[in-house]
């Protein structure tokens, strides 16, 4: 019969408290995120405070009786109680200009044509019917139903009224195919030969036009490659989503959060001020609560630890921001001389040695995080490569590889443009020896086309 046992076992293990894993998601973030969290510690932490670009130093105050203090302290801080404005005046969002959608486009241009209530009534239904991208995906049956007309309207009314929308500016507008909207724009076409050529490759030689086979295509329709070429030159000015023009689109802009310029021999680092959290202690509610504390406000003192907290994880971020930045620079300084094809193998370790914090660390600082400099906007992990071993024993990087590999393409006859095979050879005859579907990798990295794609015809 088997016994049963209780042991007690001893061991060490690493566990991360929750405030060390909140620092280290804060580390992670990249500045849009972290400048939101800052905002929302603000609005629900009275001890934080957004500096005033108004003041030029802390209100200063002078102590009396308690009473009188705490009334002078209120008093004395910034954007407290009511403020009212002494105009009207209109703010910036007011004169900020309203973007104008595909719809609002259209219609106005509805506005100035002469037509009868019905045709206006049938071309108004087919604009709100269109989608962000200028497509009319909705079937004409379906929307002939939906309009009130009396009497109703026929099928014939809403096929005019959809041949007038498709007519109005910008070209390709109501189609209801990617085949339809490019033979709408081949309109625009000025030479009679080539837009005809061209409305012949959209209607009806769609697939080999897109997989580029000229071949094929000069054989089905019997005119030279040439011509070929022109019209499908012609076709690539084309805008396949007519609707993206208007509206509004929302555009991720980039801000640095650091910022290099050369100052003579040297290169000189420092954040970015625009990307730098604006966050502080409010000192009047700090000292209101250590001169009252004994009242007991067990809350509102954990939001005070909360605010040292937040403060202190602000400066340890910008702090190793910098640090790892500056790191960076100091071993490509090359690549912001010479670009791309001077960068060196660089690892995470190698960073995380010089600085003394873990690879992890440096993983987090680098993501999310963007630095300016005369090459460009680089993200940090942009500076990091694998080392690649060439003929001659001496390491390159693969960010370099890649930059061989776009200038031998840019440099190539498009007659004869070169295989992603003829590139290995052409690098392993410089001393770089890469694999062929290294290359491949690389040319997709660089979003340039296969060869055949590339290849043009006298």
């Amino acid at each position: 019969m088997g016994s049963m046992l209780l042991r007690a076992d001893t061991h060490q293990s690493q566990t991360l408290s929750p405030r060390l894993q909140r620092a280290v998601q804060m580390l992670q973030m990249s500045s849009l995120e972290f400048s939101a969290l800052l905002r929302h510690k603000i609005d629900e932490n009275p001890f934080l405070e957004e500096p005033d670009d108004s003041e030029e130093q802390e209100p200063s105050v002078v102590l009396h009786d308690a009473a009188a203090d705490d009334r002078l302290m209120w008093t004395a801080e910034p954007g407290l109680g009511a403020q009212v404005s002494a105009g009207l005046e209109p703010s910036a969002m007011d004169l900020a200009a309203s973007p104008v959608s595909l719809a609002m486009h259209l219609h106005s241009q509805l506005n100035v044509m002469p037509l009868n209530p019905r045709d206006l009534c049938a071309a108004r239904a087919i604009v709100e019917s269109l989608d962000d991208d200028g497509y009319l995906r909705t079937p004409l049956e379906d929307l002939l139903a939906l309009l009130p007309a009396s009497p109703a309207l026929e099928m014939d009314e809403l096929l005019v009224a959809l041949r007038l929308v498709q007519s109005l500016e910008p070209a390709g507008t109501a189609a209801r195919n990617v085949g339809e909207c490019l033979a709408l724009q081949c309109e625009t076409i000025a030479d009679p030969e080539v837009r005809a050529l061209a409305l012949a490759l959209v209607q009806d030689h769609l697939r080999a036009l897109a997989s580029h086979d000229v071949a094929k295509l000069s054989r089905q329709l019997k005119k030279g490659r040439c011509d070929i070429e022109r019209a499908m030159d012609a076709i690539k000015r084309f805008n396949p989503h007519p609707g993206w023009a208007y509206g509004a689109q929302q555009v991720d802009y980039i801000v640095p959060d650091v910022i290099v310029q050369r100052s003579g021999a040297h290169w000189h680092v420092q954040l970015n001020p625009a990307a730098m959290p604006r966050v502080r202690m409010n000192r009047v509610y700090e000292s209101l609560f250590q001169r009252h504390r004994q009242r007991g406000h067990a809350d509102l003192g954990e939001h005070l630890q909360d605010a040292r907290w937040t403060l202190r994880n602000v400066e340890q971020r910008c702090a190793t921001i910098l640090d790892v930045a500056q790191a960076l620079v100091r071993r490509q300084h090359r690549f912001l001389e010479f670009g791309a094809m001077a960068m060196k193998p660089l690892m995470l370790r190698e960073i995380a040695t010089e600085l003394g914090i873990h690879e992890s660390t440096v993983s987090r600082v680098t993501n999310n995080k963007y630095i300016a400099t005369p090459q460009g906007v680089f993200e940090l992990k942009h500076f990091f490569s694998r080392p690649l071993l060439s003929a001659s024993g001496k390491t390159c990087s693969a960010t370099a590889i890649r930059e061989v590999i776009a200038e031998l393409i840019a440099a190539e006859n498009p007659l004869q443009p070169l295989s992603d095979a003829d590139i290995t050879r052409q690098l392993a005859a410089q001393g770089l020896v890469v694999a062929r579907r290294t290359v491949t990798k690389y040319r997709q990295l660089l979003r340039l086309e296969p060869v055949e794609k590339r290849r043009r015809h006298s």
